[in-house]
């Protein structure tokens, strides 16, 4: 669905370029993530792969074709989510989804069916300067997805919501991957990565630095071992065995007999932890 090769770019006035050689390969159905921190050329490929930036090097091939060459009906057939949403802030919730709407030639989803999914159908009539951060997030939402879009360019798509409202958020955007739609993450939030993606690239300084599945690299990357919290004369206390031939261990085994645990739980690393390990940096 989207294959980039040597992508190089620098904006203007400037000598240090900002993307140094990226390489990548996503999907069709595929939920990917570009990871780094602030600066790392996060939003700066999202501009790219939209269309939004021009003069780049190298290739960037979205649904077979080069971006530079393609027109107004690319439009079509992607949705953009930005972390910092504009909308035109005198207008109504609904009013800005019909107008955006508008601009769409093919059929488009009815804007109040689109706001009961993120639960703001009842704030249609609200002026979206009434609106708090996290309501303005989830409109967003609703203006990338009301098209149909193939592919979902989502700029921190969890940002400025509250526990409950994110978890919606996720389970929209694994509804949508589930309907076949390929999407486009980018975060510097682990937690919301591990738990939607099927493949993130680690980027910082404008070079990927390694792709590959979050379980995988949690599991490479991890120590295998197992960590038990047990209670022993009423006092907390905690042993660590190898995973490997575990279900064999005599001291284990003795020990989940013997005792009652409290937790266990396999070493494997954080996704925080390998980017850090790999790249040096941390996530600020």
């Amino acid at each position: 669905m989207i294959e980039v090769k040597g992508l190089h770019y620098t904006y203007p006035n400037r000598k240090k370029p900002t993307l140094q050689g990226l390489d990548f390969i996503i999907s069709p159905g595929e939920i990917f993530g570009f990871l780094g921190p602030s600066g790392a050329g996060k939003s700066t490929t999202q501009k790219l792969l939209i269309g939004a930036l021009k003069g780049y090097q190298g290739s960037i091939k979205v649904m077979g074709s080069e971006i530079r060459e393609t027109g107004p009906e690319y439009y079509e057939r992607i949705g953009v989510a930005f972390e910092f949403p504009n909308f035109y802030s005198k207008f109504s919730v609904l009013d800005n989804l019909k107008l955006f709407r508008s601009l769409y030639k093919g059929e488009t989803e009815d804007p109040m069916g689109v706001l009961e999914q993120v639960d703001l159908k009842e704030a249609a009539n609200m002026k979206v300067s009434q609106l708090s951060k996290g309501m303005k997030m989830r409109l967003n939402f609703c203006r990338a997805l009301q098209h149909d879009p193939d592919i979902l360019f989502l700029d921190e798509p969890t940002s400025g919501l509250d526990p409950v409202n994110a978890q919606r958020m996720k389970e929209l955007i694994l509804a949508k991957k589930a309907s076949g739609k390929t999407i486009l993450i980018t975060t510097h939030n682990m937690q919301a990565a591990e738990e939607l993606c099927d493949r993130v690239a680690f980027i910082v300084d404008g070079e990927i630095k390694l792709v590959d599945s979050p379980r995988e690299l949690k599991l490479r990357k991890g120590r295998r071992t197992v960590r038990v919290e047990y209670r022993k004369g009423g006092e907390l206390e905690e042993a660590v065995f190898s995973l490997d031939g575990i279900g064999e261990n005599v001291e284990f085994l003795r020990l989940i007999q013997d005792f009652r645990p409290e937790t266990i739980h396999s070493q494997e690393a954080s996704l925080e932890q390998i980017f850090i390990e790999v790249t040096g940096r941390q996530l600020v």
